[in-house]
């Protein structure tokens, strides 16, 4: 890996041709912590991990700064653990510690391919990632480094989808990326009903009244009042992430 400076050129790599302009210059991605684990039942997968990697590598060469959120069910869920009799908070905060843990393995992932990475935690714990401090956030994605936004908002009762929208409307990100099984948001469950219809836009509203699951519902609307787009794509097509930068690819919108 290469020395960090200052100076770090965020436009290196972008490839030639027309198409090499990106559709938007600062994104979040958000992903679910079930994305990392690949075809396990539970935890972190690192041919998986490492996968996601090289596909936010390819968008990070284009020039673009990037955003990450990551969710925690993959090792727990706060929700899950509060229906088995935990205390909500409790269960909460074991949720925000899992993202972490997740967010340092993208990490890892992301500098062993040559990409300076930052984890910021809402929740202080100065010895593995960095505290949350909105304007340091900003310079590291002028650095051209990926920023990782860990342990949610740093409160109980708030989803990662929540703190997704929270932490790309402080740093005035263009759209939220949503990675998922499928390649947009449909009228129904695709794996289930066959003849589902996707959406190639959608209001905020018309997700928040059809209760169609693109976000939880303060995500979404917290989306409205920003005026923040919402890019709901499929993580498991190469190339995906990359493609919608460029012009191409399924997938859905969700706006005014």
């Amino acid at each position: 890996m290469t020395r960090e400076s200052d100076s770090h050129d965020t436009a290196s790599g972008v490839p030639a041709g027309p198409s090499s302009t990106p559709k938007y210059k600062r994104v979040l991605l958000k992903i679910s912590g079930e994305a990392l684990m690949g075809d396990q039942g539970y935890g972190l997968h690192p041919p998986t991990v490492a996968r996601i990697a090289q596909e936010i590598r390819s968008v990070h060469d284009m020039g673009v700064e990037i955003c990450m959120v990551i969710g925690g069910g993959n090792i727990f869920r706060g929700l899950q653990g509060s229906a088995q009799g935990m205390e909500r908070t409790t269960a909460d905060y074991m949720g925000m510690l899992a993202t972490v843990m997740n967010a340092l393995a993208m990490q890892s992932a992301l500098e062993e391919i040559g990409i300076f990475t930052r984890v910021i935690s809402a929740i202080p714990m100065d010895q593995v990632c960095e505290p949350y401090i909105r304007r340091r956030a900003v310079r590291h994605l002028e650095k051209g480094r990926v920023c990782i936004f860990a342990a949610g908002t740093g409160n109980p009762y708030f989803t990662t989808d929540t703190a997704a929208t929270l932490r790309a409307s402080e740093m005035a990100c263009e759209a939220i990326f949503k990675g998922t099984k499928v390649d947009g948001v449909y009228d129904a469950d695709p794996e289930k009903t066959p003849d589902a219809r996707r959406y190639e836009k959608i209001s905020y509203d018309e997700v928040l009244a059809r209760r169609l699951g693109v976000m939880d519902a303060s995500a979404i609307a917290l989306a409205r009042d920003n005026n923040l787009p919402i890019v709901v794509f499929s993580l498991d097509e190469p190339g995906g992430f990359r493609g919608i930068l460029q012009g191409e690819g399924t997938y859905t919108i969700v706006g005014n």
